[in-house]
């Protein structure tokens, strides 16, 4: 259900908005847009995985604050991550 160490440095590789960037906000996006993605794929074998699906409740909560604060900041730049990313919103 995690990400592979490989995967999060290519994300990191993307979306880095400078040299060594990690913290970024389109980087934190970007990874918790992977996490979802796994746990969704997880979810149609088990559907009865109440704990995990709690976990991608939190997930995508603090996804959608990373985005909110990115938008206040600067609405293309928003604009362009969820075209990037896919998200629909």
């Amino acid at each position: 259900m995690s990400i592979t160490p490989e995967r999060k440095a290519a994300l990191i590789k993307e979306y880095a908005t400078k040299d060594g960037d990690t913290g970024s906000p389109e980087v934190q996006v970007a990874i918790l847009t992977e996490r979802i993605t796994n746990l969704t794929e997880h979810f149609k074998i088990h559907g009865k995985d109440n704990h995990s699906r709690r976990g991608l409740l939190k997930l995508v909560s603090t996804r959608r604050s990373l985005l909110d604060y990115v938008k206040r900041g600067n609405e293309a730049r928003y604009q362009s991550l969820i075209e990037r990313l896919g998200i629909r919103r």
